[in-house]
């Protein structure tokens, strides 16, 4: 499978999957599809000695690190857990941007594949685990098992800040994404948390 329509067929999530099998053509849909989205992203934030591209250029690499450590576990689906690496490796340089003069892009390797730089991200990108087939199919069933009875118990918002907490956002940079207040999230993880000690 290496064309854009096939692609196109599949959700995020399937497409992700084929990248981490090896897929380089997989994991360059994704990053095409995500590039407004980065670019967009990045008009809040300013990196003092940077220009804007070397910010677009940090949400390729956030974009990159979501595509090779995304799980189809978890509770968040791709579109929010790339949002997140996206944001957090933004924010990251901006505050790195802050503490030195010299931007923090000057040793980054090429995002894009070309022919007089082989040895870019896009070649490093698929580390996969070795694994037993399957005890990795009794360990996703298990894990959608209980994906789908938290969902079952939790409102659409208490799943959204359940998927947000899970990729590793605090509780201000939650409330930021969905605009609500620190003490809103807090409580909602304190419900979240309460639900699922019922159900465990």
């Amino acid at each position: 499978m290496n064309t854009k329509t096939n692609y196109e067929k599949l959700t995020d999530e399937e497409v992700v999957a084929i990248a981490q099998s090896g897929d380089k053509g997989a994991a360059e849909y994704i990053v095409g599809k995500y590039k407004d989205f980065i670019e967009v992203r990045s008009l809040p934030y300013f990196m003092a000695g940077g220009e804007r591209d070397d910010l677009i250029q940090e949400g390729f690499i956030g974009l990159y690190k979501a595509i090779k450590s995304y799980r189809d576990d978890k509770l968040a689906n791709f579109k929010t857990f790339a949002e997140v690496c996206i944001v957090r490796q933004m924010i990251s340089a901006v505050k790195s941007s802050t503490r030195k003069k010299n931007s923090p892009l000057n040793h980054y390797v090429s995002i894009h594949t070309s022919d007089d730089e082989p040895d870019t991200i896009s070649s490093k990108l698929i580390d996969v685990q070795n694994t037993n087939p399957e005890s990795l199919i009794i360990e996703r069933e298990a894990a959608q098992g209980m994906k789908n009875k938290i969902n079952s118990v939790l409102s659409d918002f208490e799943s959204e800040v359940l998927g947000y907490y899970l990729s590793g956002l605090s509780y201000k940079e939650i409330a930021d994404f969905i605009n609500k207040s620190p003490k809103a999230v807090d409580n909602a993880l304190f419900r979240i948390k309460k639900k699922i000690e019922k159900y465990i």
